[in-house]
Parts: C-alpha cells; sequence; structure tokens
C-alpha cells in the first residue's frame, strides 16, 4: 500500500526527450571518429584542393578564386553531409535500436527529432570549419559578420530542411550502404552541375537550363550574395520556399513512415 501511495515519477515532455536524444547523436562523434573527420578534415581537403587546383586557371588567382568559390565549398560540404542523418537512422534500424525506443512511454518521434537536431550541429561545425579556413587563405567577405552569418543561417536552415528527405529513405531502404549510395546519386548531379565552382555562362545550353533551375544554384547563388553584401531577394525568396516545402512534404511523410514502422 505503501508503495501503491507513492507518486509515479512525471512523464518527460516531447521537448526533454528529444533533448536527451540529441545528446545521444552528439556522443556519436566521441564513439564513432570517423564522423568528425568527415566535418573538418573533408571539407579542409576540399577547400584547399580546389582553391589551388583551379585557382589560377579560373580566375587568374587564387585570392580572386576563393572569392567565388568559398561560399560554393560550403554549400557543397554541408549539403553533402547532411545524408549521414539517413545513414544513421537507418544503422539504428537495422540493428533493432528502434525496436527498443518504441516500447519505451515517451514521445514517439523524438528518436528522429533527436538526431535531426544533433545533425544540425554536425552542420555548423563544417561550416565553421570552412568559413575559418578560407579567412585563413584570405577570403574577405565584403558582407561583413552580419553577412556571414545571414549566409550560414541559410545554409543551415536549408540543410535541415534536405535532412528530411534521406531520413525519409532510411524509413524504407535495408541497409545503410542503399541509402547512402542512393543520396550520392542524388547529390553528385545538384552540387557538380551547378555554378559552385564555375560560372553556367560557359556551360553548354543544355546544361546551363538545367543548371539555372538547379536549388544548390540558387542556394550558392543566395549565399556569395548574402556573404559578399550584393543577395538578391528573388534567389533567397527560392531557396526558403524550397526549404519549406521539403519540410512540408518529408517532415510529415517521415513521421508517417516511422509511425507505420513502430506500428508493426
Amino acid at each position: 500500500r505503501a508503495l501503491s501511495d507513492r507518486n509515479r515519477p512525471t512523464r518527460p515532455s516531447s521537448w526533454q526527450v528529444s533533448l536527451i536524444f540529441f545528446w545521444r547523436a552528439l556522443l556519436k562523434f566521441k564513439h564513432v571518429p570517423m564522423q568528425i573527420f568527415d566535418v573538418t578534415m573533408f571539407p579542409i581537403m576540399m577547400t584547399v584542393m580546389f582553391t589551388y587546383l583551379f585557382g589560377g586557371a579560373l580566375a587568374g588567382s587564387t585570392s580572386k578564386y576563393l572569392y567565388t568559390l568559398l561560399p560554393g565549398i560550403l554549400a557543397q560540404t554541408v549539403v553533402f553531409i547532411t545524408m549521414y542523418t539517413g545513414v544513421a537512422v537507418n544503422t539504428d534500424v537495422a540493428k533493432g535500436i528502434f525496436d527498443r525506443f518504441r516500447s519505451m512511454p515517451i514521445w514517439k518521434p523524438a528518436p528522429l527529432v533527436g538526431a535531426l537536431m544533433g545533425d544540425t550541429v554536425r552542420y555548423t561545425t563544417a561550416a565553421t570549419v570552412v568559413t575559418v579556413l578560407g579567412l585563413i587563405l584570405g577570403f574577405r567577405p565584403d558582407g561583413g559578420l552580419f553577412g556571414v552569418l545571414a549566409g550560414l543561417a541559410l545554409l543551415l536552415f536549408f540543410s535541415f530542411s534536405l535532412s528530411w528527405i534521406w531520413t525519409a529513405l532510411s524509413l524504407v531502404m535495408q541497409t545503410p550502404e542503399s541509402v547512402m549510395m542512393t543520396s550520392s546519386m542524388i547529390l553528385f548531379p545538384l552540387t557538380f552541375v551547378s555554378n559552385i565552382l564555375v560560372d553556367p555562362e560557359t556551360m553548354p545550353r543544355g546544361v546551363r537550363a538545367f543548371v539555372n533551375i538547379n536549388p544548390i544554384t540558387h542556394l550558392v547563388t543566395a549565399v556569395r550574395g548574402l556573404m559578399h553584401g550584393n543577395a538578391e531577394s528573388g534567389d533567397i525568396l527560392i531557396v526558403i520556399a524550397v526549404a519549406l516545402a521539403l519540410n512540408a512534404i518529408f517532415a510529415p511523410l517521415t513521421m508517417r513512415l516511422y509511425n507505420n514502422k513502430n506500428a508493426r
């Protein structure tokens, strides 16, 4: 009777549970060192390689090319990292970890929400590494600190929205390798057939037509404009509209797939 009269522990709120899974996502950096490489060394190698390989040939000097390249490499790096969200979720599903979470008396979407929140730290880390490296190499954004922060904020918002696609894929595919392969097949043409490395005006007409409608092109143009203080509202609005559309479509779809998987 004494035991039954005791108050039961208060059930944690959805926000508290999400923060717990957010912390779990951060701990993966400690237990999986390769993830640290993905957000630090890989962006550094990409930035240095493209700057010194193509700078002289495409812009006459590395400093001039860096003015155009760095916002593009910044976008490419963070956008590519988004696919690891789906890989991580699929790994947990394949190992049966989500089945354990399902049996707990917690807010059911918390494992997904926490994973997505944790990956924003990954995106922010990679973006910071590339930006600091660019400043060391001579990148001087005309938009100042506010322009850089605005460009990074837009990039992170778009990347978070994009990660919903890979999270949805992770719930319908069988292996982490299949998630990574599918994500790469989509991201490679989107990032390389864009204005990240070269001016689209030098491309063949058919390729240029695709580049002009590529959302990554608008993202890079918007980030460049914000960082250099000459952003056009059209590109920014397109990026925001695409990001909102991704959230509106794939966030509910992901939750539906997750709930259906839990119901089995």
